[in-house]
């Protein structure tokens, strides 16, 4: 369903999503009263929700829409102002399950929103029907590393403020190594996404700052727009903000963010790769892992979009590939000094 008070926008996003495989839409409504009626009604799997709209916006709808349908899957399309980003941000924080900057009409074709949009529709729906079950174990794909990690460096793309949340939450407070993050977003969302994972009460979080030191036990986002880069030593690292070309098609990217880290900390860092489209980041992983460190992936059933976990997966290079809530645990094991046996 698409809830958008612009009959344009509508009519143009409707266009769109009805040439995609597997994506049907069902209905299109002006308004959150509309699409509450139209969830009481009928089946809907995922609603695509503009934030301003009259008689019910879109933050008024959202715990309407999931108390009628608790399974409903809710994309939040904000501006890309500040003032929206916050907003879809806290949306989600509140249990939509994701967002998407919303273009005007004539950008609306553009290829890459399309891809985007129908991406999160697609994978939030298979979430929907086929909820994961967080399985007991997982097959290890390569052994443990020699030596304890110096470096949490963790890459997500579409689906992954939500999944963000959980792994911060679940990381909480005691986190032995400094943590950077590389999320695809454009400029305005970058510090509103620290922000917000500075209010979950676990790692201390903000966008990184140019020749800032890094300390343990806290989280460092790259802003949008720039790539994260490391430089220093394991126990002295520093951030580096660049301005080189974008990579897969992304800055910030994850690529330069894993080679920086390969050059500064040699094998002494985990990568931790959470739901995203395209490869990003496989390239980087590589580079750590052929310098002796190690990798964790989320797993398909709980990924919105298996692609960047799933590259680096069926390359061969996971540690294990695991359920988003198991995903903290292992992370954390993998950060403390491990004793190594006596030959």
């Amino acid at each position: 369903m698409i809830c958008d008070d612009s009959a344009v926008i509508r009519g143009a996003l409707a266009r769109m999503l009805d040439g995609e495989p597997g994506v049907r839409v069902v209905a299109r409504v002006a308004n959150g009263r509309q699409a509450l009626e139209e969830v009481r009604r009928q089946s809907i799997d995922v609603v695509v929700l503009d934030i301003e709209m009259p008689e019910l916006d879109g933050m008024q709808a959202l715990p309407l829409l999931l108390q009628a349908d608790p399974g409903l899957r809710i994309i939040m399309a904000s501006t890309w102002t500040t003032r929206g980003a916050d907003i879809a941000l806290r949306a989600l924080r509140l249990g939509a399950a994701d967002y998407v900057p919303k273009p005007g009409v004539a950008a609306i074709a553009d290829d890459s929103f399309r891809r985007e949009l129908a991406a999160k529709i697609v994978g939030l729906a298979r979430l929907r029907r086929s909820p994961a079950r967080v399985s007991a174990t997982a097959a290890a794909l390569r052994p443990p590393p020699a030596q304890a990690a110096a470096l949490l460096a963790i890459g997500s793309s579409t689906g992954g403020p939500q999944a963000l949340f959980t792994l911060v939450q679940g990381l909480g407070r005691d986190v032995p190594v400094p943590v950077v993050l590389t999320q695809h977003m454009p400029p305005a969302f970058t510090p509103l996404l620290a922000a917000h994972l500075d209010k979950l009460g676990a790692l201390p979080s903000a966008e990184a700052r140019d020749g800032e030191a890094l300390r343990p036990g806290h989280l460092y986002v790259a802003p949008g727009d720039r790539h994260l880069l490391l430089h220093g030593a394991p126990g002295r690292l520093q951030a580096r903000l660049g301005d080189s070309p974008p990579e897969n098609f992304c800055r910030p990217s994850v690529d330069p963010m894993l080679r920086s880290a390969v050059s500064a900390c040699g094998g002494r860092v985990l990568v931790l790769m959470l739901t995203g489209m395209g490869h990003d980041g496989l390239a980087g992983t590589n580079a750590v892992i052929a310098a002796g460190g190690a990798a964790l992936a989320q797993d398909e059933a709980t990924s919105v979009v298996w692609g960047m976990p799933g590259a680096i997966a069926q390359a061969g290079l996971c540690h294990k590939v695991l359920p988003l809530p198991q995903l903290a645990a292992a992370a954390l094991d993998l950060l403390r000094p491990r004793r190594i046996a006596a030959a």
